[in-house]
């Protein structure tokens, strides 16, 4: 039997040259009928830094400074997803209807990814890859490599410029 995909969740580093990854999985959307997740995920500060800036500013003042800076920044990105979505789809309209979630997480980006497609259960995980060059054993970035080395789901990883 082939596949059906219903479900894509798509993450995103939000690179120039996310767009690409992008289009891969609108397609898909369009020809299945399926819905798309998008995700970024914020990766979480060094434990270290943290404590040099907790030493700077104090602890209190760090803390209420992330919680409201977290949230913003959450805020900001879901924006930017929303209005990258209908204009990449070229139809508001359409962009609204196969986008169905827009995420944005805090964590490290393999795992959470791993997360998010096993809680929506998705068909297919689509995302970008920068390539490392000649001196690297893959042309896989570390995030898409992780990905696919560790998904019990079908990966799409596309190549970006």
């Amino acid at each position: 039997m082939l596949p059906v995909y219903r479900t894509l969740l798509y993450a995103t580093d939000l690179s120039s040259n996310a767009a690409h990854a992008f289009r891969h999985a609108l397609a898909l959307a369009r020809r299945f009928e399926a819905r798309i997740c998008i995700l970024h995920v914020l990766p979480e500060v060094e434990p270290a830094v943290l404590n040099f800036v907790a030493t700077v500013m104090g602890e209190e003042r760090l803390a209420d400074m992330e919680l409201g800076h977290k949230d913003e920044v959450r805020q900001e990105i879901r924006m930017r997803l929303e209005a990258f979505a209908c204009e990449e789809s070229g139809d508001p309209n359409e962009g609204a209807t196969l986008v169905s979630d827009i995420r944005v997480r805090h964590g490290n980006p393999v795992a959470r990814i791993l997360s998010e497609a096993d809680e929506i259960d998705a068909d297919l995980i689509v995302l970008g890859s920068h390539g490392k060059g000649r001196l690297h054993y893959t042309f896989l970035g570390s995030v898409a490599e992780k990905v696919l080395h560790r998904s019990k789901r079908p990966v799409l990883v596309v190549p970006l410029g």
